[in-house]
């Protein structure tokens, strides 16, 4: 065996490769202790190159944080999990001598560590700011109705740290006035707190994080259970020292409810301490920076009380009138105080030096735009039962077990990409499970219940969700379907609005479906106001049309097609026929006035309206669109499809219409076989793209840049992400050539690869979706290591935050999902757009296993696949193509296919 042994000495790292027993080679680096900063760079080098073929690292030696062995804090406070960092670096496993020896062997140390870090999120010390809340973001802890951000209790909401409670669907519209102009914006709220545990000392003021020095701390996720720890040594301003210990669990198989256990240990001293804690109804929304000059009140206290150990909070939305119900109940007798907006509940007690005394509190949320009906008025004055902590995480944890049963991608061969998927799947069901979602009219947030970016507002980003949910949990997928169902009428006012047929849905959807982008937009970079176009982002009612035929495809699900998806269906497709027009010069259709997914381009330069007239992304889903409906009529009887087509209103003319429109759209093409992004894209102006990396570093978002310089991106060929490419995201190249036949257009057989290349040198991949789309495209032509770059970016966006704080406010549910699809879709190589469940199996080249699940029409479907073989399991009788040839299935019965 083969692994690194880095050493801690009192002025010096030490790093030893160890080789069968036998030192074969070794490096020392000088230890400042003021700071490791420059240090690390010279040893993550070094550990590179040592890395290849160990098995993991052994660190040994000083160390001199309180509660982890394996950290390193220096003079000036800054922690280093060098167990965490080294692992990060090798992607094996790192652990601590002491760890290391409960082991029979090194092999049997390294592996549990292994299974250890995919299955656990974990940080040390405390930087308050932006860094800070974009661990909490990645802490959250939910269950589908209530999401709460990963903050020990001790915190509050300051500039430093933002804990948040958030239930889905809670929405409330607010006015304000900026820059002199009037707005009115809908939020997603961040609701009255009953998070809070605080400590007094004898007659002093409560400790929180902003009145202590933190000395040593520690938080601790498993993914596995949803179980949040924090561990925190702390002195006060006259030298006691105290550790705080807190666990959170979010109850996934009770919605209504959280607990909290909380633990106070002095350490130098004895003395009476008194554990505070609160129900906090003066919270407002202040997660986002560039918000926070914005009107942020957004619900009214309407009553409160405590009595005995057991307190609530009764709060309404200012405008939406959604009414929020949070009552607790503490584990010991407390005194209780009303203040302004606040319940406050103290216990007193002896503290003992080096005792540890434990407290909980069980908290119950309720929110009347819940599905099933609720009577706030009797829920409030109804007995709390008595439930321990840790019955609600047993019960809890059993929940998790059966949603990881369906939805874990196991990867051998790849630590951290098995880590961060295993976090991406974590959080997708933090934002929406099977256990809530049957009692929700909600959709799942462009950042998930974990933040107030984007306002909490739903996008197009569900094509990149649900095929999560249609996977592993299709009734959760119909659940989210039928979020946009329930808003179809007013996606049909707002069509009507603008003189459209059919329903055209937001881009930008809360609590009504009202469509809530502003019409102005305020550029952080330079302050100035200007139009905002985004809401021409049509192509968001494709998605949903997208969603609802894979979903059809997936589950057959007849009821809800003839119910509610053949009726949103036709609706989208009568939008889109309104919105055609014929060019009696080209004798084709045009569809004017778009935005296509780019973002950047929103209109002609020099135009003072806004839209983009034949976006190709939006023209060849069109088309694809009409096809579908065109082949309703094989699915469906007759009389069925009269009654819907009736309710639509829909003729026999406007199906000649479809037939026309679908084989006459337009699209520009140029010599080499390039799709314009949209008619008049070629004649833009390139971008100095190197000159800009120069002068901004980070170019992400050029829009801004550009518009700060005085500039426009409308002038120029730059896009934010996969635009016109977008379409093989969603359809494979066979689907797409035959698109393109059928508009009677001739292109190379290589279009792709140069579409591919030409859009590539022009993107600036200023969404974190931009990488994996990309990724799912380059292997799609066989650039296998453009499309691994593409994806560990996309894997690693948010735990790193490669954007540079956006994590802070909220995780991205869509680059999350779309990660996991692309693991499925692309490297595993399962195609579920075709009636036949199809495998194509191209396995990136350190995986040397996946295994997964997966739901299709009734059947569940067990894959173990290795670059050789698929051994398949089917629940029951059925068959699979895999690479073009069909199999027979047994039910229950495993068979091994090589390909």
């Amino acid at each position: 065996m083969k692994y690194l042994a880095v050493t801690f000495h009192p002025e010096k790292i030490a790093i030893q490769t160890i080789e069968h027993g036998e030192i074969t080679s070794e490096a020392k680096f000088p230890l400042d202790k003021t700071s490791l900063t420059t240090e690390l760079s010279q040893i993550t080098e070094t550990v590179r190159l040592s890395a290849a073929g160990i098995a993991g690292g052994i660190l040994s030696g000083e160390f001199n944080a309180q509660t982890h062995e394996n950290t390193y804090i220096d003079a000036n406070g800054k922690a280093y999990d060098l167990a965490k960092l080294f692992s990060e670096i090798t992607n094996k496993p790192f652990l601590h001598e002491k760890e290391a020896a409960q082991y029979g062997s090194l092999s049997e140390a390294f592996a549990a560590k292994a299974e250890a870090i995919t299955w656990n999120l974990d940080y040390v010390g405390y930087e308050p700011g932006k860094e800070e809340y974009s661990i909490e973001s990645l802490l959250t802890i939910g269950n589908g109705f209530l999401g709460l951000r990963g903050t020990s209790p001790e915190m509050e909401q300051t500039s430093g740290t933002y804990p948040a409670t958030y239930i889905a669907g809670l929405y409330n519209q607010a006015e304000s006035v900026v820059a002199d102009t009037k707005v009115v914006n809908e939020d997603f709220v961040n609701n009255a707190s009953a998070g809070f545990l605080g400590v007094k000392i004898a007659s002093g003021e409560v400790l929180t994080f902003e009145n202590v020095t933190v000395m040593d701390f520690t938080r601790k996720l498993d993914l596995q259970t949803g179980l949040f720890q924090s561990r925190a040594i702390v002195e006060d301003a006259e030298g006691r020292q105290l550790e705080w210990k807190a666990e959170k669990v979010a109850n996934m198989a009770k919605m209504n409810e959280y607990a909290i256990r909380y633990t106070v240990r002095p350490l130098n001293f004895s003395a009476p301490l008194t554990v505070i804690t609160t129900l906090d109804g003066t919270v407002e929304n202040s997660n986002v920076e560039r918000y926070r000059s914005l009107n942020s009140h957004h619900y009214d206290v309407v009553d409160l009380g405590a009595e005995g150990n057991t307190a609530f909070i009764h709060t309404k939305t200012a405008q939406s009138q959604i009414e929020v119900l949070q009552k607790t109940i503490f584990s010991t007798e407390t005194t209780n105080a009303i203040q302004a907006g606040k319940v406050v509940q103290a216990t007193n007690f002896e503290a003992a030096l080096g005792e540890s005394y434990t407290f909980e509190k069980r908290v119950e949320v309720y929110a009347d735009h819940q599905q099933n009906p609720i009577d706030i008025k009797a829920l409030k004055t109804e007995t709390m039962s008595v439930r321990s902590f840790a019955d609600i995480f047993a019960e809890s944890s059993q929940a998790w077990q059966t949603l990881w049963e369906k939805a874990d991608i196991k990867v051998e061969g790849d630590m951290m990409s098995q880590k961060l998927l295993r976090l991406h799947t974590y959080h997708l069901l933090v934002s929406s499970t099977p256990f809530s979602s049957a009692n929700l009219d909600v959709s799942i947030t462009a950042r998930g219940l974990h933040g107030e970016a984007y306002r909490g507002h739903i996008f197009w980003d569900e094509i990149f969700i649900l095929p999560f949910y249609i996977y592993h949990f299709p009734e959760t997928a119909k659940q989210l379907l039928l979020y946009r169902y329930n808003r179809l009428a007013a996606a049909k006012e707002s069509a009507a609005r603008e003189n459209y047929d059919g329903a055209m849905f937001p881009w930008q959807s809360g609590h009504d479906g009202t469509e809530q982008t502003q019409l102005l937009h305020l550029n952080p970079m330079n302050g100035e106001w200007g139009d905002d176009y985004s809401r021409l982002q049509r192509h968001v009612s494709l998605a949903i049309a997208y969603n609802v035929w894979l979903y059809d495809v997936n589950t057959d699900d007849q009821a809800f097609m003839e119910n509610y998806g053949i009726e949103m269906l036709l609706e989208i497709a009568e939008f889109w026929k309104s919105t055609a027009v014929f060019n009696e010069s080209t004798q084709r259709y045009d569809i004017p006035k778009v935005m296509g997914p780019d973002e950047f381009h929103e209109a002609y330069p020099d135009s003072k309206e806004g839209g983009l007239t034949n976006n190709a992304y939006t023209n060849m889903m069109v088309v694809w669109l009409f096809e579908e409906v065109a082949d309703l009529r094989e699915r469906f009887d007759s009389e069925t499809l009269a009654k819907i087509r009736a309710k639509v209103g829909l003729t026999e003319a406007d199906l000649e219409d479809y037939e026309k429109i679908k084989h006459q759209l337009q699209l520009e093409i140029n010599d080499e076989g390039i799709i314009a992004q949209y008619e008049g894209y070629f004649d833009l102006k390139e971008i100095d793209w190197d000159a800009y990396k120069e002068k901004y570093g980070n170019i992400y978002r050029m829009d801004r840049i550009l518009k700060a310089e005085g500039k426009s991106a409308d002038d120029y060929k730059v896009s934010k992400q996969a635009d016109t490419l977008m379409t093989f995201y969603n359809l494979d190249k066979q689907h797409i050539d035959e698109i393109i036949r059928d508009l009677d257009y001739q292109l190379p057989d290589d279009y792709l690869e140069k579409n591919l290349e030409y859009y590539l040198q022009r993107t600036s991949h200023g969404s974190t979706l931009s990488r994996i789309v990309h990724a799912e495209l380059a292997e799609m032509v066989g650039q296998h290591a453009l499309s691994w770059k593409f994806y560990q970016e996309a894997l690693y966006s948010d735990y790193n935050d490669i954007q540079g704080g956006t994590t802070a406010e909220g995780i991205h549910t869509g680059v999350m999902a779309a990660t996991l699809h692309v693991t499925l879709a692309t490297y595993a190589g399962v195609d579920i757009r075709k009636q036949q469940l199809s495998i194509q199996p191209r396995l990136p080249e350190d995986w040397t296993k996946i295994a997964f699940q997966l739901v299709r029409r009734g059947v569940n479907y067990q894959f173990e696949i290795t670059a050789e073989t698929i051994a398949v399991t089917a629940s029951t009788a059925s068959d699979i193509s895999v690479r073009g040839k069909t199999y027979q299935l047994p039910a229950g019965e495993q068979i091994t296919i090589a390909y």
